[in-house]
């Protein structure tokens, strides 16, 4: 599925601070979001570009580019020109957990790219059905010992970061839960609501309206520090689990062989975006916090997200292509 929408850019005196006398944009860029239009990434994607159209003195061209859990748009960016006008809202499945558990992906999530710059990231929640007696992380791993097989979680599909973080869970606490994949995240939580399930690790834009219902219990997070939308509710480190800094993360990528100044403009247009203005407010609907990282850094964050994913995967025996 494809869609397109231009983001026509402010005039151009409003980015004299980064054009200047520089040829690069002359014309419109093309930003991929690897998802159909409407959801989650796609209002990330959205939202920055518009802001960024401003900063960097030209506009948008964003196109939907579904199928293939994001391998199509993948493909699509690796294979394009690497000038700095096609580029590519890499996120955790794309650059993260789909390499780690797919041996046969038609690309190569850090030969075939250029890191541009990371956007933003949102911690995943571990939320019970209101119906189980637990209050909190202790109590959970305490009854899922007195009652092992019989609790069973939710995923929005197999090898998601829903799937991979639960199961990350499981090997610390030590303790067992029946997985059942779902095609998407909203008939998964149709049913922990429903009580056909009892728990799952969705990402914090998608629990929230459950969790301030009172229809699910908010046990925990990931990441390094609680969340403001959630003060109450302690880290999965806090609760005594390590490698649960991992976040939701949405990234720009672009072609490998990317130029040097090309890079750094669109780098630092990026971060000036995330760094001032009004993005972090809109961002607030999908609790994305923005995170500017130079190229380099963003480079070895990817690195690190798919070697921590490929060694869950191995340990945990989850190879998507077998």
């Amino acid at each position: 599925m494809q869609r397109r929408h231009l983001l026509f850019a402010a005039p151009a005196a409003l980015a004299a601070p980064f054009t200047r006398a520089q040829a690069f944009p002359a014309r419109p860029l093309r930003y991929i979001v690897p998802v159909a239009a409407g959801g989650g990434s796609d209002l990330v994607g959205r939202t920055v570009t518009e802001r960024w159209a401003k900063t960097l003195g030209q506009g948008f061209v964003v196109e939907n580019i579904g199928g293939g859990g994001g391998a199509i748009a993948c493909q699509t960016t690796a294979r394009a020109a690497p000038d700095g006008y096609t580029l590519l809202q890499g996120y955790v499945a794309t650059h993260g957990t789909s390499p780690a558990t797919r041996s046969r992906l038609p690309y190569d999530a850090l030969k075939d790219f250029t890191p541009v710059g990371m956007i933003g990231g949102t911690p995943n929640v571990l939320v019970v059905g209101s119906q189980l007696p637990v209050a909190n992380v202790k109590e959970f791993v305490a009854y899922l010992r007195a009652n092992p097989a019989k609790v069973s979680y939710g995923s929005a599909g197999p090898g998601s970061l829903t799937h991979l973080t639960m199961e990350l869970f499981k090997q610390q606490a030590g303790s067992f839960m029946v997985h059942l994949p779902y095609r998407g995240i909203a008939p998964a939580f149709t049913d922990l609501l429903g009580g056909q399930t009892q728990a799952m690790f969705p990402g914090l834009a998608a629990a929230l309206p459950h969790i301030r219902s009172g229809r699910v219990r908010a046990l925990a997070v990931t990441g390094l520090q609680r969340h403001a939308l959630l003060k109450d509710v302690p880290t999965l480190i806090e609760a005594g689990f390590q490698g649960f800094d991992a976040l939701q993360w949405y990234g720009v990528v672009a072609p490998a062989g990317l130029p040097a100044p090309v890079l750094k403009t669109l780098n630092d247009t990026l971060n000036a975006v995330l760094t001032g203005g009004d993005l972090r407010d809109k961002l607030s609907a999908e609790a994305v916090e923005p995170m500017p990282m130079a190229p380099d850094v963003f480079a070895r964050y990817i690195a690190a997200d798919i070697a921590r994913w490929t060694k869950l995967a191995r340990e945990r025996k989850i190879e998507l292509d077998a």
